[in-house]
C-alpha cells in the first residue's frame, strides 16, 4: 500500500492551494482519512481528517479556510487551503486507516508528505 500526495508548492499569504493523496496498492477496505502537518521546529498536528461516510473534522486553526474532500472511488483525499498564513507553512502529510485486506486488521498508512510554503 502507497499514499502518494501531491500539490504542495510557494504560495503568497492569502493564497490558496490545493493537495491531493492518492492511495494504491491491495486495499480492501478505507476508513478515516486525512492530513497533519509538521511546521518547522513545530511537532506534527492534526489539520483535518474525514470519515468514510464523509464527516469532517477539523483543528481550530484551520476552520473555515481548510476544506477536505475525499473520492471513495479512486481512494483518494483532498485538502483544500484557501486564505493561506504564513503560519500554516509546514510539511503535510496525509494518512489513511485501512486493511489491505479482509483478513488484515485496520492499519493507519502515511504518505510522503508535501511542502507547503507561505510567504511573500
Amino acid at each position: 500500500v502507497q499514499l502518494q500526495a501531491s500539490g504542495g508548492g510557494l504560495v503568497q499569504p492569502g493564497g490558496s492551494l490545493r493537495l491531493s493523496c492518492a492511495a494504491s496498492g491491495s486495499i480492501f477496505i478505507i476508513g478515516d482519512m486525512g492530513w497533519y502537518r509538521q511546521g518547522p521546529g513545530k511537532q506534527r498536528e492534526l489539520v483535518a481528517f474525514i470519515t468514510s461516510g464523509g464527516r469532517e473534522t477539523y483543528a481550530d486553526s484551520v476552520k473555515g479556510r481548510f476544506t477536505i474532500s475525499r473520492d471513495n472511488g479512486k481512494n483518494s483525499v483532498f485538502l483544500q487551503m484557501n486564505s493561506l498564513k504564513p503560519e500554516d507553512t509546514a510539511v503535510y502529510l496525509c494518512n489513511a486507516i485501512l486493511q489491505p485486506r479482509i483478513t488484515d486488521p485496520p492499519y493507519r498508512y502515511w504518505g510522503q508528505g508535501t511542502e507547503v510554503t507561505v510567504s511573500s
